[in-house]
């Protein structure tokens, strides 16, 4: 996928904006910041434990602009629906959309249908574009500018829970634990900490690709490196045991509830202590740091004294995930 992007799409979309490569677009107009956003989904299955592919499209476009230090207020959404699609899955997903929109605070103005033949596509895709409202102090969140040693990395939860909940539905594996995806817009956990003032010198939701191929891209070509501990990032139980019985990495599998930051070493205790107010945040941990050392690399401290060097996810871990 990185391959692609960068030898095909900003090899002729060569735009400023663009070439950040951050979540969403950050633009001055008339005045106003705005953060600019779109995503296509085309999970499957569309229902999986914690959510549908609808709920899917709203969290993923109001994580982004989050990512990007904004305040999300529009959204617009466009449905590639193949014939035969039942009209009550289609009835439900929308209805899904709408309440998950309204828990966010966002309004759905706008958007596009259309139908296409039996084969064309599977059952449905949906893109989502969002605009927020940004302040210029925060402009520089997503772009990774802000990043220096002895920062700390924050992550506000489990890793995984998203990946091993579509793959159980995927397969109707039929596990009896409570696993479910994390699924969830993101701006009422972050704000508190936007309005209080704190520092962030980075956010990204660690979506396909996981922890590790954020992780891998905030360093790549880089004067800094990151270290992170193994035994101090938080994965479920179920996670690991299915990841440990279909050989999978929980630092790969995607996420759509989560949130890595980045802060400098003054706010960390204060962050953590906000983002563990709010539901999504309750899990928040620090799991590492911005180093000097190894630049350009991420290395994991192992539970045996070891280090793992981290490296860019090949290939694809998980097909159609979001």
């Amino acid at each position: 996928m990185h391959e692609l992007i960068e030898k095909v799409f900003l090899k002729h979309f060569n735009d400023p904006l663009l070439l950040d490569q951050s979540d969403s677009a950050v633009m001055e107009v008339s005045e106003s910041r705005l953060a600019f956003t779109t995503d296509a989904y085309v999970v499957q299955p569309m229902f999986f434990a914690g959510g549908n592919i609808g709920k899917l499209a709203v969290c993923g476009a109001v994580n982004d602009l989050v990512a990007a230090g904004a305040q999300p207020l529009f959204l617009s959404v466009a449905f590639i629906i193949e014939e035969g699609l039942e009209l009550s899955e289609l009835e439900i997903i929308v209805q899904t959309m709408a309440e998950t929109a309204s828990d966010a605070g966002v309004r759905i103005v706008c958007g596009d249908t259309k139908v296409v033949g039996k084969g064309q596509c599977d059952k449905l895709f949906i893109t989502t574009s969002g605009i927020g409202q940004t302040q210029k102090e925060h402009e520089d969140i997503g772009s990774g500018k802000l990043i220096q040693p002895g920062d700390h990395i924050i992550i506000n939860g489990t890793l995984g829970d998203h990946g091993m909940a579509v793959l159980a539905a995927r397969n109707q594996l039929g596990f009896t634990s409570d696993l479910q995806s994390d699924c969830a817009p993101l701006n009422l956990m972050i704000q508190p900490l936007l309005d209080a003032g704190l520092p962030i010198h980075f956010m990204r939701d660690p979506t396909r690709g996981g922890l590790a191929s954020v992780l891998c891209e905030i360093t790549q070509n880089k004067n800094f490196g990151i270290e992170i501990d193994e035994t101090l990032i938080p994965i479920s139980e179920p996670v690991l045991g299915m990841c440990e019985l279909y050989g999978f990495d929980p630092l790969y599998i995607a996420n759509e509830g989560k949130m890595l930051m980045i802060v400098p070493d003054s706010s960390s205790f204060e962050t953590l202590s906000l983002l563990q107010k709010s539901e999504s945040g309750k899990n928040s941990a620090a799991i590492g740091r911005v180093t000097e050392k190894n630049p350009g690399r991420v290395m994991m401290k192992t539970p045996i004294g070891g280090t793992r060097l981290i490296t860019m996810l090949t290939g694809e871990q998980l097909p159609r995930i979001c």
